[in-house]
């Protein structure tokens, strides 16, 4: 008997969610349609750009659900050139374990945890975005054992600094169909990521959800660079030309398939000056004009961006602003993606 672990109460399977809150139908199969626009630009097949985009962590429905269906209208002014990803992203990885968690944790952050409502919460989000505004979007895997009460969902998956390393994400990765991106690790050693990729590709037979499993391995796990933090804590960026070039060199080198990347234009790389993002993104674009390697491999942008400019305290109450880290507001945002749209 474990002293210092109670269990509180058994919370629903994913069967029996996805039951509770069904994708219907006609979504379900234009999710098809869309998975597979967005594996042609990570085999290579079309050269549009993916953009990764929206509030560091979802804090609340309405005003989540407003931000996307600007995305949404955005969508059809840039459909020919990129491929809007929004972010709904329900957990909350914390250095310390303190802290907001996320939608999860806590569906309201004013009031205390409650994990039933926060797993009815994240898939309802998740409905209600596909079916008002037509986008399929991505999540954190934070917690590989939740994935299964989103996978019908979504598009696209992250596995985020402090996770990449782990053996679970990684195997899990192997499984699941769409593309998962590998953040390189907060200490910025490269090939703890490319190890994350080898192994989201190779098959593996492991234990999850109490089932003996076997995956038949994920050809569209790919990078994303986030920059790093070196001994001193200083943010050290990893998005320019460079970094780029070695990024290729070494993913080369591992023969992998379908080489990518996805920039993280915020944490790290911009030390999170969230204003900064446009510049790293511009920056990106204009490395990929100058060396064929760059643009083979660069598909697209990670953004965080909300509503409001920056970021508040839990409890201030400001309508789409974000409550974590600072995000771009929306008519910065607005003009980012169409400048984009204009560079792809």
């Amino acid at each position: 008997m474990q002293k210092n672990l109670k269990f509180i109460r058994k919370l629903p399977i994913p069967m029996d969610l996805k039951e509770q809150f069904p994708l219907k139908a006609e979504y379900a199969a234009k999710k098809v349609e869309r998975d597979r626009e967005i594996a042609d630009v990570f085999t290579g097949k079309s050269d549009k750009l993916v953009l990764v985009i929206g509030p560091c962590s979802a804090d609340r429905e309405d005003a989540v659900l407003d931000y996307i269906s600007r995305l949404a209208k955005v969508q059809e002014k840039v459909k020919d050139n990129i491929i809007i990803i929004p972010r709904i992203y329900t957990n909350k990885p914390r250095t310390t374990g303190d802290g907001y968690k996320g939608m999860l944790h806590q569906p309201d952050p004013n009031a205390i945890e409650d994990m039933l409502e926060g797993i009815i919460a994240i898939r309802r989000l998740h409905t209600k975005a596909i079916e008002e505004t037509g986008l399929f979007c991505a999540d954190e895997m934070l917690y590989p054992e939740n994935h299964r009460y989103l996978s019908d969902l979504l598009s696209y998956v992250a596995v985020g600094a402090r996770s990449s390393e782990n053996q679970q994400h990684r195997l899990v990765a192997s499984g699941i169909d769409i593309p998962v991106g590998m953040k390189n690790p907060t200490g910025g050693d490269i090939s703890v990521m490319l190890n994350s990729i080898t192994a989201g590709q190779h098959s593996h037979t492991f234990l999850y959800r109490g089932w003996e499993c076997v995956s038949k391995g994920n050809p569209l796990t790919h990078a994303i660079l986030r920059g790093y933090v070196n001994r001193h804590g200083e943010s050290i960026p990893n998005y320019h030309y460079e970094d780029l070039i070695g990024l290729y060199n070494e993913y080369s080198a591992r023969g992998l398939a379908n080489m990518a990347v996805i920039v993280d234009a915020n944490h790290a790389n911009s030390g999170k000056k969230y204003n900064e993002q446009g510049r790293i993104c511009k920056e990106v674009l204009h490395s990929c004009r100058h060396s064929a390697d760059i643009k083979s491999i660069v598909k697209g942008f990670m953004i965080e961006s909300y509503i409001e400019d920056g970021t508040q305290k839990i409890g201030e109450g400001v309508y789409g602003k974000s409550i974590t880290d600072p995000c771009l507001g929306w008519e910065k945002t607005e003009r980012l993606i169409l400048d984009l749209a204009d560079l792809a």
